[in-house]
């Protein structure tokens, strides 16, 4: 990998509280920066993002992310990295439908972009879009614009190029890369110990050949459920297992997934005496039950909705309190009155086999348990040994809650009288948001800079602006990098805001100022941050706690 000239020092752009970007001098610098900190085993590094020109940290506590960045700053200049980077040889067949438009295009003709793809080596940069989905950058000119109109589905296993990248498409998924061959390689495969056929940094070449071996996957049995459980009775629109979400693996484009509204889950769990880790079920607007097969002690927090337990005597146990549901017993939930999202807590947690280091579902990805059906039993864990809590009350959610946000690192991409308006404005939930992103309506944000941003890491919270000027905030399964500029992103604290918005629900934005160093300070670093009095809404806390679809407009590829 080349060295580039030297430049100026490393220019650390705040992206939250807890999360930086580093803004490289090249390509090759941010593949060799995101090596230097992956290779370090930093103190409180959660998940390290390469992009096409940046690095993303997040880290534990601001703290963390400062010594973190100290070495992002300190990284020599387009090196390396640490170790020698592996070659992964990926076999071709040149017949994608494209091939023939890329020939006329770079005017090598069909043939000769064959010649010019396998016959040079290309660096795994970095991922996002999907998990296994790493953007190649060859030594050579094949440079192409992406397709006017991007397909609706592309076959997975498809070669394909975009600009001066080429990628494998790991699944079928809607795209607008240019199409030139297929590939039988398994990109990524949860069956291997390392799921990812790329890292950052591998060395790819593509090798023609005339027809592909393809291996059928073993037919897997769904496991028995035996012991305890939960039997689905109705699933209402939404129910999905969730916990903490999968740390560290967004440098692969897997999201972090995990509870949207981490408070409320957390609440369940403490309710019924589990570890902070298990896994408790999000539920959307009500019509959940549930049948216990088992004795088992069971919380609901988050939104409010009316819980009736049918059995031998029925009866209506609060919320924010742990009950017990015996053998046989039936929970309804009933509809939602406020907020959006239920959470319920059983004590052992559900115990679904984890992907990742977790049991979380990715609605993104398709990763970890689907959306929970009707007939579907869910196996309960051992009983912690701990003692229920006393109950915590659930409050209604303000009419207009206030939501913190940390301006940048795009907002220079805005003219001032729109950044203004973004705090100034309240801004309506839309029907299409969903756990990849809350997708806002009001008055258009205006961008003082058009052209394409080259895609960055991106963590939840960021408040993307595509060319419409509608603001979408990325939530939990969103994709790991993005192509459209973060005008601010939200403490990870007040994301279980959104979670509880139901659609033509009202919210209005805060500024929450960033120090000098990159990061905003919080308690975790032993100080006090505030609001801006200039930005600030009414509701907002005083102090800072640290207790912890593939859409055109979440996403480019």
């Amino acid at each position: 990998m080349s060295t580039p000239a030297p430049s100026a020092p490393r220019r650390i752009r705040p992206l939250g509280p807890r999360a930086a970007l580093v803004e490289c001098a090249d390509l090759h610098d941010a593949v060799a920066v995101h090596a230097r900190l992956t290779a370090a085993d930093l103190p409180g590094l959660v998940d390290c993002v390469a992009g096409a020109e940046t690095v993303v940290v997040r880290a534990s506590t601001t703290a963390a992310l400062r010594e973190i960045l100290r070495a992002a700053r300190a990284a020599p200049r387009g090196s390396a990295g640490a170790g020698e980077a592996r070659t992964v040889t990926v076999d071709v067949v040149y017949d994608g439908e494209d091939l023939g438009t890329v020939g006329g295009l770079t005017g090598l003709g069909a043939d000769g972009v064959v010649r010019a793809h396998s016959g040079q080596s290309w660096t795994a940069a970095f991922a996002g879009f999907a998990p296994g989905f790493f953007y190649c950058v060859g030594e050579d000119g094949l440079d192409v614009p992406r397709r006017d109109t991007p397909r609706t589905a592309v076959p997975a296993g498809s070669v394909a190029l975009a600009g001066r990248f080429s990628a494998v498409y790991p699944r079928s998924s809607p795209g607008g890369w240019q199409l030139i061959g297929r590939t039988a390689a398994p990109m990524f495969d949860l069956g291997r110990d390392d799921p990812s056929l790329l890292r950052s940094g591998d060395r790819v070449r593509y090798r023609p050949v005339r027809e592909l071996v393809e291996l059928a996957p073993a037919a897997v049995e769904p496991a028995r459920v035996r012991g305890p459980h939960l039997v689905v009775e109705a699933p209402g629109l939404q129910t999905l297992v969730q916990d903490r979400g999968r740390a560290g693996t967004a440098a692969l484009g897997v999201s972090p997934s995990g509870a949207l509204d981490a408070a409320a889950a957390g609440s369940a769990d403490r309710l019924v005496g589990n570890d902070p880790g298990a896994a408790v079920l999000e539920h959307l607007l009500g019509g959940l039950e549930l049948t216990a097969h088992g004795e088992h002690v069971l919380a609901v927090t988050g939104a409010r909705a009316a819980l009736t337990v049918t059995g031998p005597a029925p009866w209506r146990p609060p919320l924010g309190t742990p009950f017990a549901l015996r053998d046989g017993e039936r929970l309804a939930v009933g509809t939602v009155t406020a907020g959006a999202r239920v959470y319920v807590g059983v004590r052992g947690g559900v115990a679904v086999p984890p992907v990742l280091g977790s049991r979380s579902a990715d609605t993104l990805a398709g990763l970890g348990p689907g959306p929970l059906a009707a007939g579907d039993a869910l196996p309960v864990g051992p009983d912690p040994g701990t003692a229920v809590r006393l109950p915590e009350p659930v409050a209604d959610p303000p009419a207009v809650p206030a939501v913190r946000v940390v301006p940048g690192p795009r907002d220079d991409w805005f003219a001032p009288a729109a950044v203004a308006s973004f705090f100034a404005q309240e801004w309506q939930l839309t029907a299409s948001s969903d756990r990849v992103g809350a997708r806002l309506s009001g008055e258009p944000l205006e961008r003082v800079r058009t052209d394409e941003l080259p895609s960055e890491g991106t963590v939840p919270g960021c408040v993307q602006v595509p060319p419409s000027g509608l603001p979408v905030v990325l939530l939990q399964d969103a994709p790991t990098t993005g192509g459209y500029p973060v005008l601010g992103v939200v403490h990870p604290e007040d994301l279980a805001v959104l979670a509880q918005l139901r659609p033509g629900g009202r919210l209005r934005f805060a500024r929450l100022p960033a120090p000098d160093g990159g990061a905003p300070e919080d308690t975790a670093a032993g100080t006090t941050a505030r609001p801006d009095p200039a930005g600030t809404a009414p509701g907002i806390p005083a102090e800072l706690s640290t207790e912890t679809s593939t859409d055109p407009d979440t996403s480019q590829e």
